[in-house]
């Protein structure tokens, strides 16, 4: 049974302080992946900050479609479909150390002028890297946006990564309809293409630009959902995972 997201979250932030290793944070309880009990802060802190309808008293319909989700696949079925390849796998970026809209202020190239990843941030991205590493789950292309926490998160996991401005937030705080519209227009190519025979895409970016492609807000920081493309310009939505997820695939 899969972790409940906002219990892990909770750990996440009493254990920033004090982590040094990736180990420290994967002996976690198991837990219910219901999650729609939980107050809704919890599930959203660590958000892009302004942008999504984060710390309100009631779910938005991005973050009660990312409480519903339920996996179509999940432990060694998915991982053994993983490594046959065909998949997107679109990550959050990491847990970053403030919580804060810096969209409008953010200078591309200058990481003093945005949010930048926590230390536990760093561990979540190695982790993932390992495990790709250690379950020899192919990956072609990784893709990232402009902003050092992508960029970073991807750079960590993957050693690698290719800069796609298309995946950066439009310059404002509360989006228009058209920036919406806009935002869905730039990824929804990118989730649909078919990766190269017997590989997987990944994409590392934010959450309000997944948001506008699926309807899902993906908190916490550091989530991934597994996108299968169907080669006719549309996808489904297989299944999430946090990060200290990924090493437990083949349990």
């Amino acid at each position: 049974m899969k972790k409940s997201k906002s219990l892990e979250l909770l750990m996440a932030i009493g254990l920033t302080a004090t982590l040094s290793s990736t180990s420290s944070f994967v002996n976690a309880q198991e837990n219910s992946h219901n999650n729609t009990n939980i107050p809704p802060f919890l599930l959203a802190q660590g958000g892009e900050g302004g942008e999504g309808g984060e710390g309100g008293e009631e779910y938005s319909e991005g973050e009660q479609a990312n409480a519903d989700f339920k996996d179509k696949m999940n432990g060694k079925q998915l991982l053994d479909s993983l490594k046959q390849g065909g998949y997107v796998i679109y990550f959050r970026h990491a847990e970053t150390e403030k919580d804060y809209a810096d969209q409008v202020t953010a200078v591309m190239g200058n990481c003093s002028t945005q949010r930048t990843l926590s230390e536990y941030g760093w561990n979540q991205a190695k982790m993932i890297g390992e495990a790709f590493r250690k379950y020899s789950i192919p990956v072609a292309d990784v893709i990232a946006s402009q902003y050092c926490r992508a960029w970073q998160t991807a750079d960590l996991a993957f050693g690698r990564h290719v800069k796609n401005g298309d995946l950066n937030f439009p310059k404002a705080e509360d989006y228009t309809d058209e920036q919406v519209a806009d935002m869905k227009a730039r990824l929804i190519p990118m989730l649909t293409k078919l990766p190269p025979q017997g590989e997987n895409t990944v994409i590392v970016g934010h959450d309000d630009l997944f948001e506008a492609a699926t309807g899902i807000y993906p908190a916490p920081q550091g989530l991934a959902y597994v996108v299968k493309p169907d080669g006719n310009g549309g996808f489904e939505l297989i299944a999430n995972l946090l990060p200290e997820e990924w090493m437990k695939l083949g349990q």
